[in-house]
């Protein structure tokens, strides 16, 4: 049954159960629970994210088109996410690697920070370095009037688009900078963080999802998972503030 499917693929994206124990759940083999959830995925991923109760946003041009009828302010962010580490003696091993140093252990051993995928809001990918490079398009989309909100990692990115990406003061002063310029920039720090506390608050809600918590299937998935995770959240917070009568 489709609700079966439904479910376990549920069940896997939210608490990470794996085929296994879905399998003994549902009382049938293994494979038809990889099947199930290799179905179900990209279908909730291509259902896109709840905006209200009558908007549904399937790609970045929806998203880009949607702030400029509304007059919204937009923002984005990025975040990695543990995967499995590539096979060894993959050409291409050491580019998973999120950061090549070593960390000590509260027990003193040394050892190496897992491969990491970096997660935007439309696409994963490998990592390279920072996450200063734009979500694929955005630069493109960005109509004219069209603010949006970012981090420091995507400083340059202003420039790239006439200054409608907004990101975090420059520091004019690298030392000795007098106190009155301390100050303004604190308070012009603060400002900006504060206005942007959502995109970090949402992205905390999609990692609440053990799913993207730490990524165990194929790293080919991870688009859809978080697209699919994304819409999910998107649709319950819709429903629970409708509900409550907050837009």
């Amino acid at each position: 049954m489709f609700v079966d499917r439904l479910l376990a693929t549920f069940a896997h994206l939210r608490y990470e159960v794996t085929h296994d124990v879905l399998a003994c759940w549902f009382g049938v083999d293994r494979s038809t629970i990889t099947r199930a959830v290799s179905e179900v995925r990209p279908r909730l991923a291509e259902r896109g994210c709840t905006v209200s109760p009558d908007v549904r946003l399937r790609s970045l041009a929806n998203v880009v088109d949607h702030l400029g009828a509304s007059g919204a302010t937009g923002m984005v962010d990025g975040t990695e996410i543990r995967v499995r580490r590539p096979t060894a003696g993959r050409e291409d091993r050491d580019k998973f690697m999120a950061r090549a140093s070593r960390t000590t252990s509260k027990h003193g051993r040394h050892r190496r920070r897992g491969p990491r995928a970096v997660v935007q809001p439309s696409t994963a990918r490998k990592p390279r370095g920072h996450h200063s490079r734009p979500p694929v398009g955005l630069v493109r989309l960005l109509a004219d009037g069209l603010a949006v909100l970012a981090d420091a990692g995507y400083q340059g990115l202003g420039a790239q688009t006439g200054g409608r990406v907004m990101t975090p003061p420059h520091r004019k002063f690298e030392k000795n900078a007098p106190n009155w310029y301390e100050e303004i920039h604190e308070r012009q720090r603060k400002a900006h963080s504060s206005r942007r506390i959502r995109v970090e608050h949402g992205i905390a809600h999609l990692k609440n999802w053990r799913a993207l918590a730490r990524h165990f299937g194929r790293r080919e998935h991870m688009s859809d998972t978080v697209q699919a995770v994304a819409g999910l959240l998107s649709h319950q917070q819709t429903v629970d503030l409708t509900s409550t009568g907050q837009r």
